[in-house]
């Protein structure tokens, strides 16, 4: 679908007062196709013109991994279109070369205001600005660092690498404690990456973000308030926690403690281990798939998860080069409730993001 009128109250000058702010723009066209070559000059006249416009160019006649994703992306934006060329920016597709040479340009301006930060000083911002001024409504590093590292202290997964070294730290050398540790935690970040890549696809290819994002935001904040209500009333079992069907199975691969039993306990802890704290990643995979298709969230995807296996890779190197078993399940043990809140709160925050950024 396309913005045909465009926002009339944007002035046409590249040296517009916001032009600091990035402005992300995916341009799909052919190698010999005469309509992309029409365009052509404008869009090196813009590029020039704003250097503040990032337009990616995807080639799609002789590339097969481009042409999947124009298929995504018009599926994403509920086109109807098969033809080039398009210019995806924002929350527009412009299709052929008239929308793309008459509007192009109130687009990259009309982006340039919707991203602006909200403290900018600059002023006499048209209203688009401010309505997306609500707090932290987009995708962002902190949100996502800050959510990566409260899923990280998953007591869960934790728990389960724990009882796995401890095994092997009776007997072993430091060398197997760091191969069997670092099976394991490329395991649980396999098992996570893959999670929300088939989570992102799955909403690329429906072109259903919203209602996906809902669902998530929903989710998130039911598994946060039932987790918080968990800590408040102070009992000693938790409701999102590894059954016992799932932690027998674990035991078992925790007793034969080889290093191929390591790795399968890092697809288990992450398959039973989810209920544990699967509402922030939830609600991160929901604010994802609000705006980016898997292709854009990849780059977002192996940071969550890079950042969410540190607590692995530090326990698994305090093991091996000294660290009291007994202590790091002791320091567990004693800090779970403050963890769990801690879980609980940044799922409702999430969902609250979630909720703005769809209300708002």
């Amino acid at each position: 679908m396309s913005d045909r009128q465009g926002p009339e109250s944007v002035p046409l000058t590249g040296n517009n007062i916001l032009s600091n702010t990035t402005v992300t723009a995916v341009y799909f066209y052919g190698d010999g196709c005469t309509h992309c070559e029409t365009v052509q000059p404008l869009l090196d006249e813009l590029r020039q013109k704003y250097p503040n416009l990032h337009l990616e160019l995807l080639e799609v006649y002789h590339n097969t991994t481009n042409q999947q994703t124009f298929v995504e992306m018009n599926r994403q934006y509920n086109t109807g279109n098969s033809g080039i060329p398009v210019i995806f920016i924002g929350d527009q597709a412009l299709v052929g070369e008239t929308e793309i040479k008459d509007h192009f340009e109130e687009r990259i301006l009309a982006e340039e205001q919707r991203t602006a930060p909200c403290t900018s000083n600059a002023p006499a911002l048209s209203n688009l600005q401010h309505e997306n001024c609500s707090p932290a409504t987009s995708l962002s590093v902190p949100v996502v660092t800050v959510s990566a590292l409260a899923d990280s202290s998953n007591p869960c997964a934790l728990s389960v690498l724990i009882f796995l070294l401890v095994s092997i730290a009776a007997a072993e050398n430091r060398k197997r404690i760091l191969l069997a540790g670092g099976l394991y935690t490329a395991a649980v970040f396999l098992f996570h990456l893959l999670l929300g890549i088939g989570f992102l696809s799955m909403i690329s290819l429906s072109g259903l973000s919203e209602p996906f994002s809902l669902i998530g935001a929903t989710i998130a904040f039911i598994l946060g308030a039932i987790t918080i209500f968990d800590v408040v009333k102070n009992t000693d079992r938790f409701t999102f926690a590894i059954a016992d069907s799932g932690k027998g199975l674990i035991g078992r691969y925790v007793r034969t403690a080889s290093l191929p039993a390591a790795f399968v306990l890092g697809i288990l802890a992450g398959l039973f281990g989810f209920s544990c704290t699967g509402g922030i990643y939830i609600g991160i995979l929901a604010l994802m798939g609000r705006s980016l298709t898997l292709a854009t969230g990849l780059s977002w995807l192996l940071l969550y998860n890079l950042i969410f296996i540190l607590p692995l890779v530090i326990v698994t190197l305090l093991f091996a080069f000294g660290l009291s078993p007994e202590r790091a399940d002791e320091w567990k043990t004693n800090n779970r409730r403050t963890l769990r809140l801690i879980i609980g709160l940044i799922m409702i925050g999430l969902s609250a993001i979630i909720f703005l950024g769809l209300l708002g």
